[in-house]
């Protein structure tokens, strides 16, 4: 590992989102000292170490607002199913196919990041011909909704006749029978146990297992450049894996986290709320929903999806989401509540707006995750309560032109609105919501930056384009603010934690459809070198 007692930092290039250009920086522990050139720092501390990235480009370390650590440590033990490791239906039912015929008795097939629009539609009797009687359940990319087999969903109590529950929906085929679809609350309830409704016979995997799942979470994501998260739906059982993660060194990330909200209570029995923790592992804040998926075509919209009569779901009752956030907001403890569309964001403005004006509580700023379909008028509520919104980062970038087939031209210049946020003085985040969304935060600068689509080139709310330098400032700065850490993270600056990447081309000169090929060369946790590249 690369430490020292002191340390001067310098490379051809350094962005430490300073007031006044910085040339080098001093490191001394986990936290920066000095600033200024690289000789007088030299002549200020003479007996630091120097190290020289030479044509490189310093930054602060990415930081993700909103992805998600727990549910990524369980998918990594189970089947890839996005786009890029199976190519076709056909593909993606071989995997499973041999999956299932390795399975042990009472063994599930799972599987994550299934994408129906790059990879084709597989429904139930497709999971049926592939696994036969092995239950198998497949997950779609927006994680909102999934495909099981006949029998998944007779284990899981769902037949023809079944109602949905509320806040979820069960697909069915021309005939009425059942597609294997399970939509929101219909897959929420029984899969991921954050957000599980009583006893599942899907089992969860073993903390040794999950375990394994972090430390390649962790590797891929230094590797990208990322030295700070929030994992966005944390469950106690999570907590605890972070917790023993972080023990055994293995959380070298800097982690935040957002506890679901259904445990709340038993938080706030122990005293535990926003901000508990420390700079390695702390509580953001709670998380609520209030509809569905971006990418699921799931969310709830004051008009409906191009070419339906379909507005999407609301996944939470109102007067069950008043009730939670209004017992978070009363404790003073911060609330990411989960709202896509616009009908969503107006429903959940409504809430943060009327208990700022009954229970005020300077200085609490609620967040808005995902905040994807926006208007002047919910700009102008935002900003009036100084909500913060955090957005997908790379959505334009890896769906391309599938969103305006979606939501129509017009819907998709005001989603993922960095230029609006921006302008109107919110503060906004870096996202990727993975594995809803790319993780790499380069790629998420180039998709801010030129709003098109990887695979098709397809220009996406081109209005909402930004400079290089404020989608920087966005994945440092912003990201921060966003988990309360704006006073250690984010910048290079005298106080703040030493948490950096060594860029090998500088991406706010780089031609902008070139930022997500620029390279890590290291990644530094406060001082300490936790990922560089192979030579």
């Amino acid at each position: 590992m690369d430490t020292a007692p002191a340390t001067i930092y310098t490379a051809r290039t350094v962005h430490a989102q300073a007031a006044v250009p910085v040339g080098a920086f001093l490191v001394t522990g986990e936290r920066v000292t000095a600033v200024g050139s690289p000789s007088e720092l030299r002549e200020a501390f003479p007996f630091a170490r120097v190290r020289d990235f030479g044509d490189g480009t310093i930054v602060p370390g990415f930081n993700d607002a909103h992805i998600h650590l727990g549910l990524t440590a369980e998918d990594l033990l189970h089947l890839d199913l996005s786009h890029a490791a199976v190519s076709s239906v056909d593909g993606l039912l071989r995997t499973v196919r041999d999956a299932a015929g390795s399975a042990g008795p009472g063994e599930w097939v799972r599987g994550a990041r299934y994408d129906d629009v790059k990879t084709g539609v597989v429904g139930r009797w497709e999971l049926d011909a592939a696994a036969g009687d092995v239950p198998v359940i497949i997950t779609h990319i927006a994680a909102h909704w999934g495909v099981a087999n006949s029998a998944a969903l007779a284990a899981l109590g769902y037949h023809d006749d079944s109602t949905p529950p509320p806040g979820g929906d069960l697909g069915r085929y021309a005939d009425g029978r059942l597609d294997g679809r399970l939509v929101e609350r219909a897959l929420l309830d029984v899969l991921y146990p954050a957000t599980g409704k009583g006893e599942s016979p899907i089992r969860p995997s073993t903390q040794d297992e999950r375990l394994v799942g972090v430390r390649r979470a962790v590797e891929r994501w230094h590797a990208a450049g990322l030295t700070s998260i929030c994992d966005a739906l944390a469950s106690p059982a999570d907590i605890a894996l972070l917790r023993r993660a972080r023990d055994e060194g293995e959380l070298t990330l800097r982690t935040g986290f957002l506890l679901a909200v259904d445990h709340y209570a038993k938080a706030a029995e122990l005293g535990v709320g926003s901000g508990f923790g420390d700079d390695h592992l702390r509580m953001v804040g709670v998380k609520g929903f209030v509809d569905g998926a971006i990418g699921g075509r799931t969310c709830l919209l004051s008009e409906p999806f191009s070419g339906t009569a379909d507005h999407g779901l609301q996944i939470t009752g109102t007067a069950e989401l008043r009730e939670q956030i209004a017992r978070v907001h009363a404790d003073g403890n911060r609330m990411g509540v989960h709202a896509n569309g616009d009908a969503a964001i107006r429903l959940l403005l409504d809430v943060y707006e009327e208990l700022a004006a009954t229970l005020p509580r300077p200085g609490l700023r609620h967040r808005i995750e995902h905040c994807s379909l926006v208007d002047d008028d919910i700009l102008r509520r935002m900003s009036a309560l100084g909500a913060i919104a955090v957005p997908f980062a790379g959505y334009a970038a890896y769906h391309g032109g599938a969103l305006e087939s979606w939501y129509g031209a017009e819907r998709t210049d005001r989603m993922f609105a960095h230029r609006s946020f921006l302008e109107a003085g919110i503060t906004v985040a870096g996202s990727s919501d993975y594995p809803c969304g790319p993780y790499q935060p380069l790629l998420g600068l180039q998709s801010m930056v030129t709003r098109r689509g990887v695979d098709d080139g397809a220009l996406v709310g081109g209005g909402q384009r930004v400079s290089a330098a404020e989608a920087l400032a966005v994945y440092t700065v912003g990201s921060a603010a966003a988990c309360g850490d704006e006073g250690r993270k984010g910048r290079l600056a005298p106080g703040f934690l030493a948490d950096f990447v060594v860029l090998d081309r500088d991406p706010l000169t780089a031609e902008p459809d070139t930022i997500a090929e620029i390279g890590v060369q290291h990644t530094y946790v406060g001082g300490r070198r936790v990922w560089t590249r192979a030579e």
